[in-house]
This record gives C-alpha cells, sequence and structure tokens, in this order.
C-alpha cells in the first residue's frame, strides 16, 4: 500500500522555548521543509484558537449580507483595502475569473500600531475600511493581524539562522511591511459556472510568505516536485505557512515558491468555504536583490534588481487587480 505523502510539521514553540537540540530540530526542517515543499503546517505559534475562530465568525456575518451592502466597501486601491466581489481575481495567466469573493486589510497607518510618526510608510499606506454593520469585527481583526505578524517574524528569524544569516536578515523586510491579511469566502460553487473557473486556479504568492489559518473545509493542493497534485490539511489549531515568490526571489530559488490551488467541492455538494491567509510583505521600498549567500560560480543571480514594491505593482496587473 502506498503511504500517501505530506508536508512536513513543526512546534514553533520549541524553537522560541526549547533547549538547544530540539531548536536545533524546527530549524532545519522549517528550512528543508520550505526547500522540498515550499509548504509546512506549525503548531505552536501561539495564536489563540479561539480568536481564530470568532474573526471568522464575524466575518462570515459580513458575508452573508445583500450583495449591495457589501458593494458599498470596494475602494479604489487596487484591492489593497476593503471588499473585492466575486469573479474579481483571477490566477496569472488564467483569464478564468477565481470563484471567490474576499476582503483585505492592511498595515495600520497610525504611530499607535508601529508605525512612529514621519514613517515613509504613512504616506503610502492607504487607511482600512470597516463593515459598519458588524462593530466587532475590527478590533478581532486587527488582533489577529498583529499576533500573525509577530509569528512570521520569528519564522523567518528561524529560516535565516537555517542558511547561517544573521537573524534578521529576512524578519527585518517585513518590519513595518506592506502585510495584507485576507478574508476569503468561497461561497458554494454555482450552478452554470463556467467549468474552467475554480474557486483558486493554480498560482503561486507573491509576497515573502503566507501565514494560512486553518481553514473550515478541505480544497487546498500543492504541485509536488513529482507533477502530482497533494492535498493539504492544517490539524486542528494548525497554519499551513508558504513560501512566495519575493522570498524565492531573493534566495535565488533555493526557497521555491510552491504551485497551489483550491479545488472545488465534489460536483453536488453545496458547500461554502472561508480561509485566511496573511500574506506577510516587505515595506515597499526594500530591495528584492539576491542575496550574495545564494549566489555562486555553478548558480549565478537569476533576476534583476527590483524593490518589493514595484515587484507587487507588477503582479497586482497580471492578476487583475490593477490596470
Amino acid at each position: 500500500m502506498t503511504q500517501l505523502q505530506t508536508i512536513p510539521s513543526i512546534d514553533l514553540a520549541d524553537y522560541t522555548s526549547g533547549d538547544g537540540r530540539t531548536k536545533t530540530a524546527v530549524i532545519r526542517t522549517l528550512g528543508e521543509g520550505l526547500q522540498e515543499f515550499g509548504f509546512l503546517n506549525v503548531s505552536g505559534h501561539g495564536i489563540d484558537r479561539g480568536l481564530i475562530r470568532r474573526t471568522y465568525d464575524l466575518w462570515k456575518q459580513f458575508f452573508e449580507l445583500p450583495e449591495a451592502a457589501k458593494k458599498r466597501y470596494v475602494v479604489g486601491v487596487g484591492g489593497a483595502r476593503g471588499y473585492t466581489s466575486f469573479g474579481v481575481e483571477h490566477a496569472k495567466n488564467n483569464p478564468h475569473p477565481d470563484l471567490k469573493e474576499f476582503w483585505h486589510v492592511g498595515q495600520v497607518p497610525e504611530a499607535a500600531e508601529g508605525l512612529p510618526a514621519g514613517h515613509p510608510a504613512r504616506e503610502s499606506y492607504p487607511p482600512n475600511v470597516w463593515p459598519e454593520e458588524i462593530p466587532d469585527l475590527e478590533t478581532s481583526t486587527r488582533e489577529l493581524y498583529r499576533r500573525l505578524e509577530a509569528c512570521a517574524a520569528v519564522l523567518l528569524e528561524a529560516l535565516a539562522e537555517h542558511f547561517s544569516l544573521p537573524r534578521e536578515t529576512f524578519a527585518s523586510m517585513m518590519q513595518n511591511g506592506n502585510s495584507i491579511l485576507r478574508i476569503i469566502h468561497y461561497p458554494a460553487v454555482p450552478g452554470g459556472v463556467d467549468p474552467h473557473s475554480v474557486r483558486a486556479a493554480a498560482h503561486e504568492d507573491i509576497n515573502l510568505i503566507t501565514l494560512l489559518c486553518e481553514a473550515t473545509d478541505s480544497g487546498l493542493e500543492i504541485l509536488s516536485r513529482d507533477g502530482t497534485w497533494l492535498p493539504v490539511q492544517a490539524g486542528e489549531g494548525q497554519i499551513v505557512v508558504d513560501a512566495g515568490d519575493m522570498l524565492s526571489r531573493a534566495t535565488n530559488e533555493v526557497v521555491p515558491a510552491t504551485t497551489h490551488r483550491v479545488v472545488n467541492p465534489p460536483s453536488g455538494e453545496a458547500r461554502e468555504r472561508y480561509s485566511m491567509p496573511f500574506f506577510v510583505h516587505p515595506y515597499s521600498a526594500c530591495p528584492l536583490d539576491v542575496m550574495e549567500r545564494f549566489v555562486s560560480p555553478g548558480h549565478p543571480a537569476k533576476f534583476p534588481p527590483i524593490t518589493a514594491g514595484e515587484f507587487l505593482e507588477e503582479r497586482l496587473r497580471e492578476i487583475g487587480l490593477k490596470k
């Protein structure tokens, strides 16, 4: 009987609170797991599961509002804040729309939220918008954003240690960065939908790493090295972490950005799905130059210099969120 392949798992508490042996094991599993799969499951991250469930429940109330009410929160910032309607986004090089609607929460430009007075990012980050219909939603979502941001910094510190780099190498890129919490609703697949459309077509994430809170239903799959699709499901309380194009670029593809998708449920099953990926982005002026650590005579730099902001703008146009 063939054993099903699964992505690696780590307990992040073994890195933050463990002894030298367990800490070293986490660093190795994290680094090797991202290099081999681009994905892994993380427990011991310190984010209360009750906060995650509460945030899901509040956003479910929003997505159940009439379409006209939701569209009040479509704002003209290229999808970076507020509501994006069903069928707007599509994967790069795929003209067929994804079967989802979502809301974006970004970095908060108030000094009390981590951006000091005079910081240039205060001018570049648009303000968040919040649904007036669900007053408790903002507090819960902002708390989750900050906790995911802190967890991401720890993961990036551990990854730098795997490559014998200064611990702050990757984490410093995301400090006051343009990170986005996306709350996604995948409705039950409507009848008569374009047969080429799926909940999320095959794609790679744009950013450094993504932290995906345990979704409410299955459907996530990654493209393994042998060309087969591998289902991925977080265990209870786990977070799925994957590497994006920006990290892949900085590491000269030593860490790959793994292709993944969210498939439709079996035909005839009227199941909806919610997920909350936290896309960890650098600050806009951060250079995405290939780091010297990942360049050698046999492995020259594959990418020209570009800033994180320039790269993001380019990709947003490719997926239909900017003109």
